[in-house]
Parts: C-alpha cells; structure tokens; sequence
C-alpha cells in the first residue's frame, strides 16, 4: 500500500500567504500612489491600487512558484 501523501493546502498556509499578500499590497501602494500623474485623490487612490493590485499578483504567482519548488527539492532530498 503506498504511504498517504501530505495535504498540501491547509487552512494555516492560505492565512500565511493572504497575510503576505496583503503586507506586499500595502506596500507596493505606498510605493506606487506618489507615482501617480494626477492630481485627484480618488484618481490617486484608484490607479495606484490597480497597479498594486497587479504587482501582489505577480507577488502571489512568485511566492507560490516559490513554495512548489522548495516542497519539491525538500522532497527529493529524502
């Protein structure tokens, strides 16, 4: 009988990474709102949170390619 494989999602490792990705969020809007050509607030705040929305899924797409590849040489090892 083959051994039970781990579950690789649980609840604890999706908190982590909405954690993390709302902390990149946060962080690129803080970056990326002063880079905003206008001079509206909601302009501001709407722009700059489309880009950071963009850059915390490239983020979200690199930490869980990240994940895989780190599970993976983990496992090979053994």
């Amino acid at each position: 009988m083959a051994s039970p494989e781990k579950k690789p999602v649980s609840v604890v490792t999706i908190v982590i990474d909405l954690v993390l990705t709302a902390v990149a969020f946060s962080i690129f809007y803080w970056l990326v709102n002063s880079h905003v050509p206008s001079n509206d607030p909601k302009m501001v705040m709407f722009f700059g949170a489309s880009a950071a929305a963009c850059m915390s899924g490239v983020f979200w797409l690199a930490w869980q390619m990240l994940k895989v590849v780190f599970t993976f040489q983990r496992d090979t090892r053994k």
